[in-house]
């Protein structure tokens, strides 16, 4: 089923996500991927334009958390301006590590959106929660190699994205919500 693949939101980046519609939705908590999300691959530390969204995002609300697959060196570098919630070597697409982010801001998955540029890390773990995701578009094409070759297939998940019919998206948004009863079930 290549729907589970779909995200529920497509933005240019974050600074186009509209806040009124995660509100309108009922999301209370964000988490947010680092490389190629918030800043280029490899950049060590968060801009001046990452930490006036994040902290915008804060003062409107939101609880915000960090979630990479990154190690803590990197991780704890970036998020030193911002002092949010953050997890490192994620493993994401694992939905314990979703699970985790949102415990950690005291949510239930169904009120966090997960914003990200990779489908098969991002989307996919947000999804397999029943997380709203949010895909915004790679910021650098500068990537390592295994990440370059799942953007060509990214690249076909998202023409059949754009042609989905709404019945597919009801279909899965179904196995969203009976995949997180799965992924919860692991924990236990």
């Amino acid at each position: 089923m290549i729907e589970k693949y779909y995200p529920d939101l497509y933005f240019d980046s974050i600074r186009h996500i509209d806040i009124n519609i995660l509100k309108e939705k009922g999301i209370k908590g964000i988490i947010l991927d680092i490389d190629n999300t918030l800043v280029p691959m490899h950049t060590k530390d968060a801009d001046e334009n990452v930490i006036n969204w994040v902290a915008e995002l804060k003062k409107t609300g939101f609880k915000v958390c960090i979630l990479s697959n990154a190690s803590l060196k990197r991780v704890t570098r970036f998020n030193k301006e911002m002092s949010i919630t953050a997890i490192h070597r994620a493993y994401k697409p694992a939905g314990k590590a979703f699970l985790n982010a949102a415990d950690k801001m005291g949510l239930e998955p169904e009120k966090v959106a997960v914003v990200g540029d990779q489908i098969f890390t991002d989307i996919y773990g947000g999804n397999k929660v029943n997380m709203l995701t949010v895909l915004v578009k790679p910021i650098d094409k500068k990537e390592i190699l295994y990440v370059r070759l799942k953007r060509h297939l990214e690249k076909r998940i998202l023409r059949r994205f754009s042609n989905a019919h709404k019945s597919r998206l009801e279909i899965r948004n179904e196995w969203k919500k009976k995949r997180l009863q799965i992924e919860r079930s692991r924990l236990n």
